[in-house]
């Protein structure tokens, strides 16, 4: 099956993204949130995209303006997919919202669309029974800041279609993205696999009080001459990502550090709607943190 028109569910940090690289490589993209003025923020995303694609992929300024121009926007399930080959879902890590929400999409998609999953921590095992189509059904998962940062990783179950999956591998690359099969469901994938362990580790030395967090990234940015140090990259991947992965590996696990590291998030971030860059404070203050400035590291 030839992929020429992909649905993108949520708006957020990544399915925005998701939405602008599909669009700009060419594909007809729809734009689903559950709320206008969140589609409303992400066409001001879009506007920041165009600058950043310019910046630091060198981007033809017509070729973004015609991106966007290929993404329709709307709140309307059934009208979001009445011609999706391709759907990919970026809406909150929580099983039950993914669970309730394929229920939802499974009876009103037509029976040719693929359906992906950005998850970063769950199984496509652990709802594909609700998509209705498990073996048209697998993760597709990319990194922030995709358009550099062109890592797709996909990862079928037991279920998946193999010749679904060689399909989605070769859609990935047709957006530009170097891919990682994976061969075997593994909960964070490659990518967080690697990534979580570093974040709380990070979080651990903050909350049990070892550090703050300016010096924790002040070590890893200056030991291993990286641009974000651990509490910053928690800040742009957002506190409630943050909180869903942390009760994600408290309910898969039942170890008690997941619950720690859960409620420390919720009590001193969630409820005090310091949620990162998206609301101006997390770790740091927001537009102008710390790690920003020039004599940081000195």
């Amino acid at each position: 099956m030839e992929i020429k028109n992909v649905t993108v569910f949520g708006s957020g940090v990544l399915g925005a993204q998701i939405a602008f690289q599909t669009a700009f490589h060419g594909y007809t993209v729809t734009l689903f949130d559950i709320r206008e003025d969140l589609l409303e923020d992400a066409k001001i995303k879009f506007e920041q995209f165009k600058l950043l694609y310019q910046q630091d992929i060198n981007a033809d300024a017509a070729d973004l303006d015609a991106a966007v121009s290929r993404i329709s926007f709307t709140t309307d399930l059934s009208l979001s997919v009445k011609d999706a080959d391709l759907t990919i879902e970026a809406i909150p890590e929580s099983i039950e919202i993914k669970k309730d929400f394929y229920n939802r999409l499974g009876a009103v998609a037509p029976a040719k669309t693929i359906f992906c999953t950005n998850s970063s921590t769950l199984l496509p095992s652990q709802f594909a029974t609700e998509t209705g189509r498990p073996e048209r059904f697998l993760a597709l998962h990319f990194a922030n800041y995709l358009w550099k940062n062109n890592v797709a990783e996909i990862m079928g179950h037991a279920g998946t279609d193999p010749e679904i999956f060689k399909e989605i591998v070769q859609f990935a690359k047709t957006i530009g993205m170097v891919t990682v099969p994976i061969y075997k469901e593994q909960p964070g994938y490659v990518m967080n696999s690697l990534l979580v362990p570093w974040l709380m580790a990070g979080l651990d030395l903050y909350r049990n009080g070892v550090a703050d967090a300016q010096s924790i990234d002040k070590t890893w940015m200056k030991t291993m001459g990286a641009d974000l140090g651990p509490m910053a990259m928690g800040d742009l991947v957002g506190m409630s990502t943050a909180y869903n992965v942390t009760q994600s590996y408290y309910q898969g696990t039942g170890e008690e550090v997941w619950k720690e590291r859960m409620d420390f998030l919720k009590a001193n971030f969630i409820d005090k709607n310091k949620f990162g860059i998206s609301t101006g404070e997390g770790f740091y203050k927001y537009p102008n943190p710390a790690y920003k400035n020039e004599d940081f590291l000195k």
